[in-house]
Parts: structure tokens; C-alpha cells; sequence
């Protein structure tokens, strides 16, 4: 009985058990901040229980509810600045210097065609990457929240798995185009404005999204590929282009003297101001390609700025057609003696 008795006494002289001590008016030994505030500025226990019990909790979670908003907010901005920053980098990064030097001085007198593929490539990019930073980190912010609530989470999860699981069966294309879009937005492998063939469809892209590629053929036709079904694209519009002209003449006109006249051709082209800008190199004659019953299929090349090898091959053959017509060289049809 002694011993019980010291066990007691020694037990209500515990700090939280002690009267006038917010351990005591709080009903704990690790009384909350906010409950030791309530006990100082009142110094009224039954008060200060009052609040424990039932504004103390919800205060508390309510707090670390605003303060698990407020840091990911705050993670979300500080993500959205760092993909926009990188993204803008990186389609920026894609031009070596020579290039951009050459655009400055190319026929729209400014980079602005290039610059416009690069800022809508960056802004795709660093839209879908900012739309996956917001997912992860709200995301993760919401389940937090909904932990400090008291809601079991491992049930939810469970269920979102079997739901990703399903989701992912049944959307393998979606998944699939999603991927091969964004693989192509890194590897600026085209962009808005780029005159692409992707084997089913040829023409202009007007827009780039992860899903889907929409383009425009010389018909007028809009064409909607899903980015997962191009399996092979071919660009003519990056960096540079090539207009490769086949001349057919007659099997009897002097070779030489047709490449000669072909030559002395294409360069007054590259010489003149309103083309000058947009040939990147001298003009070749590469000589006889073929020959196709009573013709010699001539070729002759022009590096061009981007885009650029139709325009530039339309004015060619004008001009090498009126070349032929004042040197009396008669242009062949192939084939026809065949």
C-alpha cells in the first residue's frame, strides 16, 4: 500500500497533471502550438479544454491543408518557369550558328519563319511537360490533403491502379500517338510550316499536337495523322533544301555546249537580287542523268534556304527555257523515241 501510494503521488506530480500548466488545460503532455496559445492569452482551463476539443484538430489540419496548397503552388510556379526556360533553350539549341547567320540575311529578311516553327515547337512542349508537372505535383498535394483528413488512402490507390491498368488496355493507340509526339516535338523532327511527306499524306503542317499532326496538301485537302501511325516522315523544309532540275534535250544538241548554256543559266539566277538571298551555293551541273529514247536528260542543282526548291525550280525552267529558245537548242521529250 505504501508503494501505491508513492506510484501516485509521484504520478499527479507529473508536469501534465500539474493545475495551472497548459499541459494540464490541455489534457496532454505535447500540448499543439495553437492550444498553448489559446492557454496563454486566456489562462482559462475551461476554455482551453473547450478548444482542444473542438477547434483545436480541425485548426490544426485546416493549417497544414493551407500550407500543403501553398508549397505546391509555390513547386508548381517555380516547374512552370524551369520547363519554359529549358523548352525555349532547347528549340533554340537545335540552330547551329551558321544557320541562324544565313537566316538573318534569308528572303523574309529576319528569321521570323524560323523563329515561329521554334516558339510553337517550345510552346507544345512546354505545355504538355507543364501539364504533367501540375499532375504529379497537385496530384500529390490532394492526396496529401487527403490523408490529413483522415481518409484512407490505400484503397483509393488501389482502385486507380486497376483503373490505369484498364485505361491502358483499351487506349494503347492513345498512348502510343502521345508518345510518338512528344519524341517528335524533342527531336524537332518537323514543325508548323514544314512541308512534310509521311508517306500517306504530303503537305504544309498547320499544327503539331502530342496526338496528332494536321497538314494540308497543294489541293487544299486537310490531312489528320495520328503522330503513333507515321512510321517514317521525310521534311523538306529543315536547314536546307535542293532543287534538282533534268533538262531533257535532244539526243543531237551539243552536250557541252546544253551545260554550258545551263550553267551560265543558274548563275545569273544566284546572282540576281530577288534570288540571291535564298541559294545557299553555287549552281552545278552534274551532267547527263539519262538517256530516254531521243532525249539526254540533263541535271542541274541548287542548294536553297528551306522550303524554298519549288519557287526557285519554277524560275529556273523559265529562264533556261528562254536560254534554249535564243541558243535554237530544242528541248526533248523522253521517251518518245523509245
Amino acid at each position: 500500500m505504501p508503494l501505491a501510494q508513492t506510484a501516485l503521488t509521484l504520478g499527479s506530480s507529473l508536469p501534465w497533471q500539474q493545475e495551472g500548466t497548459p499541459e494540464k488545460a490541455c489534457g496532454t503532455p505535447n500540448p499543439s502550438v495553437s492550444c498553448r496559445l489559446v492557454w496563454n492569452i486566456t489562462n482559462d482551463e475551461r476554455f482551453t479544454l473547450f478548444f482542444k476539443t473542438w477547434l483545436d484538430t480541425p485548426l490544426n489540419v485546416f493549417f497544414w491543408i493551407v500550407v500543403t496548397l501553398v508549397f505546391a503552388l509555390v513547386l508548381r510556379s517555380i516547374a512552370h518557369r524551369t520547363i519554359t526556360k529549358v523548352t525555349l533553350r532547347m528549340a533554340e539549341g537545335t540552330m547551329s550558328e551558321k544557320i541562324r547567320e544565313r537566316t538573318r540575311t534569308s528572303f523574309e529578311g529576319s528569321p521570323a519563319l524560323l523563329n515561329q516553327r521554334r516558339a510553337q515547337r517550345a510552346k507544345t512542349l512546354g505545355s504538355v511537360l507543364r501539364s504533367i508537372a501540375s499532375i504529379l505535383i497537385m496530384g500529390t498535394a490532394a492526396f496529401s490533403v487527403l490523408g490529413e483528413l483522415g481518409l484512407n488512402l490505400a484503397p483509393v490507390l488501389a482502385s486507380a491502379s486497376v483503373i490505369g491498368v484498364a485505361v491502358g488496355f483499351g487506349a494503347q493507340n492513345i498512348v502510343k500517338d502521345f508518345l510518338a509526339g512528344l519524341f517528335m516535338l524533342l527531336e524537332d523532327q518537323y514543325g508548323v510550316g514544314d512541308f512534310i511527306d509521311v508517306g500517306t499524306a504530303k503537305g504544309t503542317v498547320e499544327a503539331v499536337t502530342l496526338r496528332v499532326t494536321r497538314m494540308r496538301d497543294v489541293d487544299g485537302v486537310v490531312w489528320y495523322v495520328p503522330n503513333g501511325e507515321i512510321k517514317k516522315v521525310g521534311n523538306e523544309s529543315q536547314n536546307w533544301g535542293r532543287a534538282v532540275l533534268d533538262i531533257p534535250v535532244d539526243i543531237h544538241e551539243d552536250t557541252e555546249r546544253v551545260k554550258e548554256i545551263l550553267q551560265a543559266t543558274a548563275e545569273t539566277m544566284a546572282a540576281d537580287a530577288d534570288w540571291k538571298e535564298l541559294i545557299l551555293e553555287e549552281p552545278s551541273v552534274w551532267g547527263v542523268q539519262a538517256l530516254a529514247g531521243d532525249a539526254v536528260i540533263v541535271r542541274v542543282v541548287i542548294k536553297t534556304a528551306p522550303g524554298k526548291q519549288a519557287s526557285i525550280a519554277r524560275e529556273l525552267r523559265e529562264r533556261v527555257k528562254k536560254a534554249f529558245d535564243e541558243a535554237g537548242i530544242s528541248v526533248a521529250t523522253p521517251g518518245a523515241g523509245a
